[in-house]
Parts: structure tokens; sequence; C-alpha cells
């Protein structure tokens, strides 16, 4: 068994989620696979924008949450060997019209260990074209409070 994650602390800039690692994250090195920090990282987002009232409702979704992952960039420091709740530190790095960057840290749940850091860029869709289209004002405003140290205006 391991220890509860303990309550969120505030950070400088960014959120904290905890997530939940599971055994079929795990490889057969008993770490977690490289491709399941994608995972990972979008469990945390969506934990997060649903609390926001940004959470998938199938037709009835908000339509910026029509959008598709451009880029995905990552580095591993350090393996996660277990099972049980980590901490995804995330922040916004760069709103643009249509696209929208987080910067990430997987860290231990004491904080104490980076296991891994990296980007993630999105480009908001219009369902009809499937083209880039604009953020609304609502999802502008929400972004603000993760706002990160190289987010940059627009």
């Amino acid at each position: 068994m391991t220890a509860a994650l303990p309550a969120v602390e505030a950070v400088e800039y960014g959120h904290v989620e905890p997530v939940q690692v599971f055994f079929d994250d795990l490889d057969v090195l008993g770490i977690v696979h490289n491709a399941r920090y994608a995972v990972l990282l979008e469990r945390a987002l969506t934990t997060y924008w649903a609390g926001r009232g940004l959470g998938y409702a199938g037709a009835d979704s908000p339509p910026d949450l029509f959008h598709a992952v451009r880029e995905f960039a990552i580095g591993y420091r350090a393996p996660i060997r277990d099972t049980g709740e980590i901490a995804v530190h995330f922040w916004v790095a760069h709103l643009g019209r249509t696209s929208l960057r987080y910067g990430f840290r997987f860290l231990s749940a004491g904080r104490e260990t980076v296991h891994a850091e990296g980007q993630r860029l999105i480009v908001r869709l219009d369902p009809t074209t499937l083209r880039p289209t604009p953020w609304s004002d609502a999802l502008r405003a929400g972004v603000a409070a993760l706002a990160g140290p190289s987010a940059l205006p627009s």
C-alpha cells in the first residue's frame, strides 16, 4: 500500500493535480511505461478542467474541448517504480489564438523527485472543418490562473 498524497500545497505558478498510477501503467520492469506519461498528464488535465466546468459531456461538451494534440515532448529523469499517487504540476506556457502550450512536471507524492518534464501543445479545432479555430473568451479567462514563468501575453 502507498500513503495518500498530502494535501496539495500552493505552487508559485500553475497547478498540481494528484494522479493515480495503476498496475497497467507499468511495464515488464515494474516502472511506468514511457507511453503512459501522456495518459497520466491527460488524467491530470481532465480532472482539473472538469472541476472548472469544462468536462466532457458528449455532444453537449463545451466547444473548447474540441482540440487535438499537435506536439508532445518529454524528458525522463527518474523512473516511477510503483503504483499509487503522484503529483502532476502543469501550467500554461503560451496561449495563442488557436493553440495552447502546457509545461508540465511529474513529481513524486512528496515532491522531492522530478520524474519527467516536458510540454504539450494543443490546437482548438472547428468540429465541421477540422481547421484551427480561436479559443473562447471563457477559456482565455480560465487559463489566466495557470500562467507559468514562460507564459506570453496574446
